[in-house]
């Protein structure tokens, strides 16, 4: 979940969404950073609008995402929420697996 806050700070802050950036961002907050997992979220991240999907996201009742994804019809941008999705499920696997960042949430609402 870091490497997803790390992107929105990029985001926010009007910095480019690299690999070098994004390592810096994870470096100053303490994070032992993964090669791999940065590539792959900066790829994943590549064509996606970030604040239209931050905007998205809040507007999707907690629980609805998957009835209003189902239910929407609209297929124009399943492709990026698809790719978005991945990277969330493989960061999710791993944020398991460590208990480090548990109360990173809370900070950032």
């Amino acid at each position: 979940m870091e490497y997803v806050y790390a992107a929105l700070i990029l985001n926010e802050s009007g910095e480019e969404l690299n690999e070098e950036n994004l390592t810096n961002v994870l470096d100053a907050a303490g994070v032992d950073v993964e090669e791999s997992r940065v590539k792959a979220l900066v790829a994943a991240l590549e064509d996606v609008d970030i604040d239209e999907a931050v905007e998205q996201a809040a507007a999707v009742p907690a629980g609805g995402a998957a009835a209003g994804g189902a239910a929407g019809g609209d297929e124009g941008g399943d492709d990026e929420a698809e790719e978005e999705e991945a990277a969330e499920e493989e960061e999710d696997d791993d944020e398991e697996e460590e208990a480090s960042g548990e109360g990173l949430g809370d900070l950032f609402g």
